[in-house]
C-alpha cells in the first residue's frame, strides 16, 4: 500500500505537543513521539514502514486507537532520531 494513503494527516493538539518534548501524558515517561491520523484499514507494521520511508527515521513502536475522528496512531521514534525534527519538516511546529 502506498505510504501517502496510510499516513493521512498528523494530529495536532497541545497533547500532543507534549508528546514530542518529552512531557509526561497519561504516564508515559518519555515524549519522542507523533500522533498521526491513519486509515483505518491500517496496520501496526502498515504504519510503521510507511512513517519510516516517508520520514527516514526508526520508529520503535507503533500504538493505536478509534476515535470518533478515525483511527490514530502513536509513533515512537527510537532515541537516536528526534520527533520535534519530523514535526518541523512536516510544519508542525
Amino acid at each position: 500500500m502506498d505510504p501517502y494513503k496510510i499516513l493521512l494527516h498528523p494530529y495536532v493538539t497541545e497533547k500532543t505537543m507534549n508528546f514530542l518534548e518529552g512531557t509526561p501524558v497519561q504516564g508515559q515517561k518519555d515524549g519522542n513521539r507523533l500522533e498521526f491520523i491513519v486509515r483505518r484499514e491500517a496496520t501496526k507494521p502498515q504504519i510503521k514502514e510507511a512513517f519510516e520511508v516517508l520520514f527516514e527515521v526508526k520508529v520503535e513502536k507503533v500504538n493505536t486507537y478509534i476515535h470518533g475522528d478515525g483511527k490514530h496512531a502513536i509513533i515512537k521514534l527510537r532515541k537516536d532520531f528526534r520527533a520535534e525534527d519530523v514535526a518541523l519538516r512536516i510544519g508542525v511546529y
